[in-house]
């Protein structure tokens, strides 16, 4: 069980777990968390400041999220948990035979193609709406700011901006050159320290703060949206965007431990994290540091996100039921399928049987787990001009096999990799968590919440844990600093080991816990990248 009184051993983790009362924001840039901050301390509530935080990253860490991008959230206020996709669909002229005539037999990754309808600005939207106290105007001003000034650029951030600037030099497209005109105008990527803005991006900013979205989805973002689109050989109109509005969702859960895990339906893969929770509930963990433990985990890994890549996509296209996938009765077939050896993963049939997250926490109990993506990096590498919105390429994620659960429909949401986390015991909340990265996301999820329940770790120790990823057949990568002696032992059991010297692609994660007896916030921010977490 998650021991509170672990959150107080500073021996426990290289950097310390960061504490607060009157509330807490903790993101992957710390110009963000500071800005989510500021919003707490102005007399915005939880909600309020995950906007804030939201907007300025995609200001302050554009390397991985923007305002074409998707978002999620988990919410926790009065007492409810709530659940909010706004994750866009394709747009409806696109189909896998008009992808085709193109000349292509699988999505690309870049160019106007595989860009879906960006969702992100329909959620800070809704949450203000129904959630916040403050305004649109209020929460967006301090990611406004940023923009329109400057800031300098933080390490990590430097070091993704000039990998994007490698991988969009190779592209020769006419669509491409407006992103070369926003983020670097140098003729280059920006190096840390230096001062980069975006003025285009503030007056985006400020006409969504103005009409709470509206200009985005039906007004003048929208028609520019669309026009680029239409010179380009895109299939985005404004049509798409017009008919577009975020849902409200129930989360999903399964019970580990006395614990309530949380996550959001499909399209989103967070159910894998389940699935792998589900099949390992029925095991003895021990203390985290035996062969067996990580054996056991990397086995149930597998075998939830084979599962995930064949059934999930938009949720009344999946062909199974949720229910069915998570029932203790499917996790018993699967579990039984784990050996002493590594196994080659194949889906089972139940019924046989480039992101940023960032959570915030305030004084009356409010909470929010949320996250948000362009997909891979800057995203499809297109700038729509004389705005800053970077669209994303989450449709590189369809499939153009018509019988593939996840293939390519108009107006379909895809197999959705951006998950937010929360935990509950009890009916009570314990916190919001959550770890970015692609196709990390669900296995840290996993690692982090056995971290924190079978392995009593505060937050803080629970993130810098040395992490392991699943990444096909046998193949596991692992950490510089994981393990060496579990390393070798997980070789003899039949995985291959790779061992990988850049720690970011093992997801970057934060984590804010509620100690139930005092009310107490503590919280932890990925050591891997610049993130931070600020306490008040």
């Amino acid at each position: 069980m998650l021991n509170f009184d672990s959150l107080y051993n500073p021996s426990s983790s290289k950097r310390m777990t960061v504490f607060g009362s009157r509330g807490m924001v903790a993101a992957s840039q710390p110009l963000a968390s500071q800005a989510g901050l500021d919003i707490l301390k102005q007399g915005g509530n939880a909600i309020d400041a995950a906007i804030a935080t939201a907007a300025a990253l995609t200001v302050v860490e554009p390397t991985s999220n923007g305002i074409g991008g998707d978002a999620f959230a988990i919410v926790w206020v009065k007492g409810e948990l709530h659940g909010l996709n706004a994750s866009g669909p394709s747009p409806k002229g696109i189909s896998i035979e008009e992808v085709k005539k193109l000349g292509y037999e699988e999505m690309p990754q870049h160019g106007m193609i595989p860009v879906t309808v960006p969702g992100a600005p329909s959620a800070w939207a809704a949450l203000s709406e129904r959630f916040g106290k403050l305004s649109l105007k209020q929460t967006l001003q301090p990611a406004i700011e940023y923009a329109e000034k400057g800031y300098p650029i933080s390490p990590v951030i430097s070091q993704l901006w000039e990998e994007a600037y490698a991988t969009y030099s190779k592209e020769e497209g006419e669509e491409f050159k407006h992103w070369f005109e926003v983020f670097a105008p140098e003729g280059r990527s920006p190096k840390p320290g230096e001062i980069w803005n975006s003025p285009h991006h503030a007056s985006t900013l400020r006409s969504i703060a103005e009409t709470n979205a509206e200009s985005f989805y039906r007004g003048e973002l929208a028609e520019k949206i669309d026009q680029f689109s239409r010179q380009n050989g895109g299939f985005i109109r404004k049509e798409d965007l017009y008919s577009y509005s975020p849902e409200w969702v129930n989360p999903i859960n399964v019970k580990y431990r006395g614990y309530d895990v949380w996550e959001i339906p499909p399209n989103g893969s967070g159910m894998i994290a389940l699935m792998a929770l589900n099949i390992l509930n029925s095991f003895d963990m021990g203390d985290g540091g035996s062969i067996d433990t990580y054996h056991k985990q990397i086995e149930a890994m597998k075998l939830a996100y084979v599962d995930g890549f064949k059934y999930i996509t938009e949720i009344d296209k999946m062909g199974v039921s949720v229910k069915q996938l998570l029932s203790e009765s499917y996790a018993e077939v699967r579990r039984s399928l784990i050996t002493e050896e590594a196994m080659f993963p194949e889906p089972g049939d139940p019924l046989a049987g480039g992101t940023v997250y960032l959570a915030a926490a305030d004084e009356d109990g409010n909470m929010i787990s949320y996250i948000q993506s362009n997909f891979k990096g800057f995203g499809s590498g297109v700038v729509v001009p004389e705005t800053g919105i970077s669209l994303q390429n989450r449709g590189l994620s369809f499939k153009l096999e018509e019988d593939h659960y996840n293939c390519l429909e108009p107006g379909k949401k895809t197999y959705h990799t951006i998950i937010p986390g929360f935990l509950t015991k009890d009916g009570q909340p314990v916190g919001p968590f959550g770890v970015m990265g692609g196709f990390m996301q669900p296995q840290g999820h996993v690692q982090v919440i056995m971290n924190m329940i079978d392995f009593h770790l505060n937050p803080q120790a629970a993130l810098d844990a040395p992490r392991w990823k699943w990444v096909n057949g046998k193949t596991v990568e692992v950490e510089p600093h994981f393990p060496d002696h579990i390393a070798q032992a997980l070789v003899r059991k039949g995985h291959q080991i790779v061992k990988r010297v850049d720690s970011l692609s093992f997801g970057r994660g934060q984590i804010i816990v509620r100690n139930p007896k005092t009310g107490v916030l503590s919280g932890g921010s990925e050591s891997r990248t610049d993130g931070i977490v600020l306490g008040w």
